[in-house]
């Protein structure tokens, strides 16, 4: 009985923790869906897609990743829009790192770069 107490309050430090960098559902969902078009929709990218997004997670908070992957994604954009995508360094650094934290993910899931 002494137990349930002592086991109750560690559940309450740890329960803030399992959800720190959580993302939320529509995020997951949105990337999985685009993932799995890059991947011909074949039905495995469900899985491999989700284990990416998951890994993602792990590693950085969620708005952390809206930044990164927007950097990333619109570095690509024409015109004077795009340029404050491609040109200043801290942006260039922020999309580089999100590649590198992708390539990681992609190579644990089994997901080819596309």
């Amino acid at each position: 009985m002494k137990r349930a107490p002592l086991l109750l309050l560690s559940l309450l430090f740890l329960a803030p923790a399992a959800y720190a960098n959580d993302f939320p559902t529509s995020s997951r969902v949105e990337y999985v869906l685009e993932c799995m078009q890059q991947h011909e929709s074949k039905g495995e990218y469900l899985y491999k897609c989700s284990c990416v997004i998951d890994h993602i997670a792990k590693g950085m908070t969620h708005d952390h990743y809206l930044e990164m992957s927007t950097a990333l994604r619109n570095q690509t954009m024409a015109g004077e829009r795009g340029a404050m995508f491609r040109d200043p360094p801290s942006v260039k650094k922020m999309a580089d790192k999100y590649k590198a934290i992708l390539a990681t993910a992609n190579k644990a899931c089994y997901v080819a770069q596309r």
